[in-house]
């Protein structure tokens, strides 16, 4: 994942944390093998820079659901739990997880049918090989972070 957004004109910029404050986050980001921990480092920073330049998230809380690293909108509650986790089955293979009952997948499949590969509706699956396409996960991401938002205000998908 390669290139950095500019940050939108009169928002204070918060840093993104370059490592988590949990040492248990920390010791499951250590436990995976190097080309997986690089990728999923590099998709930590890109859901906590997405959040940052979303509005109505707030700050993300970082948390071990089902012992995967997670990001949750705790604060504003304006969207649906994102986890990320190297793809035990595969090697060098890692996903983003989405909760499997919203329509997130479904959305994202919709919006971007030849950009990623999908694990049912829950996940976007990845190599550690992959080219990625930042701006659609930017924005898929941005669509969990704002689900339950979206859902308030009676918006949906795009």
């Amino acid at each position: 994942m390669t290139g950095r957004s500019k940050k939108p004109a009169g928002r204070a910029a918060k840093s993104i944390p370059a490592k988590s404050t949990n040492s248990a986050i920390e010791a499951i980001f250590a436990a995976y093998p190097k080309p997986v921990r690089t990728k999923l480092l590099a998709l930590r920073r890109l859901i906590f820079d997405t959040a940052k330049t979303t509005g109505g998230v707030g700050p993300l809380e970082e948390a071990l659901k089902w012992g995967q690293p997670s990001y949750l909108t705790s604060k504003t509650r304006s969207g649906s739990t994102i986890r990320i986790d190297q793809v035990k089955s595969v090697a060098n293979q890692y996903a983003v997880y989405f909760h499997c009952q919203t329509d997130l997948v479904a959305t994202f499949r919709e919006l971007y049918p030849r950009e990623f590969r999908y694990g049912g509706n829950r996940s976007i699956l990845f190599s550690t090989d992959d080219v990625i396409d930042e701006p659609a996960l930017r924005h898929c991401l941005a669509l969990a972070l704002t689900y339950h938002l979206n859902r308030r205000k009676g918006l949906r998908r795009r």
